[in-house]
């Protein structure tokens, strides 16, 4: 699959990207979206949320700004 990834890749005449960049992304899209933390620990087959969570945490200050926004709204 990483050749063929490469392939495109050139053809595409974009920069080199793995698949673990592309598994990362993936994830921290979602995080950044609000999507449950269970949920893309197991799409990730990750054995517990504490792992994502590790893995991910540069994600969490803009979601804990989105929280405070997100409860003003309600107050």
């Amino acid at each position: 699959m990483r050749r063929s990834l490469n392939v495109l890749i050139q053809k595409a005449a974009v920069p080199k990207i793995r698949f673990h960049d592309l598994r990362h992304t993936h994830a921290t899209l979602l995080l950044a979206k609000g999507v449950n933390v269970k949920v893309i620990s197991e799409r990730l087959g990750h054995s517990n949320i504490k792992i994502t969570l590790d893995t991910y945490s540069h994600v969490l200050p803009t979601m804990q700004e989105d929280a405070v926004n997100k409860i003003e709204e309600i107050l």
